[in-house]
């Protein structure tokens, strides 16, 4: 018998010292697709969505499919923008969602010129504290690849515990080898 479980009230904006997070909304694809391609080089290694130059109109689609996935509460991705002048520096969200434990986790990318500023950590930090204490989750996941130092730098930051590294768990993104993925959490 499968348990009925009441999905709790998201926020579709919340705000942190410096940034606000929202949830997609028709229009964002145009300046999300303008930080994909200024930050390419840094992106391509690790994400599959940038693995062919995405146009605007794909980058769009993807937009209005993420506020379609918002609603229905199955995957939560939010955007980050700049408190003050609303320019936008990257994209952070909850997918994986289990709603009957209740779990997730928690992806991210930044634009390149955002990068080492500190905006991620608190960010993340934010949706850490949204899942725990909002949603009563009782654990937390990043996954990244264990080759990608500056995902796991900003679990690491925020005292996340390493549970282990699977190895030749995946394809590369480009699907030319076999990578270690590294399995973080926080559980209550």
């Amino acid at each position: 018998m499968e348990r009925k479980t009441e999905l709790p009230e998201v926020p579709e904006e919340f705000f942190t010292e410096r940034l606000k997070l929202r949830m997609p909304k028709p229009g964002d694809g145009k300046v999300v697709n303008a930080a994909i391609k200024d930050s390419m080089n840094e992106l391509k290694p690790w994400l599959p969505f940038v693995q062919e130059d995405p146009t605007p109109k794909d980058t769009e689609i993807n937009t209005l499919e993420s506020h379609i996935l918002f609603l229905k509460r199955e995957n939560l991705r939010y955007l980050i923008f700049d408190k003050e002048t609303n320019e936008f520096i990257g994209s952070t969200g909850f997918h994986d969602i289990e709603w009957a434990i209740p779990k997730m986790e928690i992806g991210y990318w930044i634009s390149t010129v955002h990068s080492g500023k500190g905006y991620m950590a608190e960010a993340v930090s934010a949706l850490t504290d949204l899942a725990i204490n909002g949603f009563g989750c009782r654990r937390v996941e990043i996954r990244c690849d264990a080759a990608n130092e500056k995902s796991r730098a900003v679990a690491e930051s925020l005292g996340y515990v390493l549970e282990g590294i699977l190895h030749n768990d995946e394809l590369s993104v480009d699907g030319n080898r076999l990578v270690d993925t590294s399995i973080y959490a926080k559980c209550q």
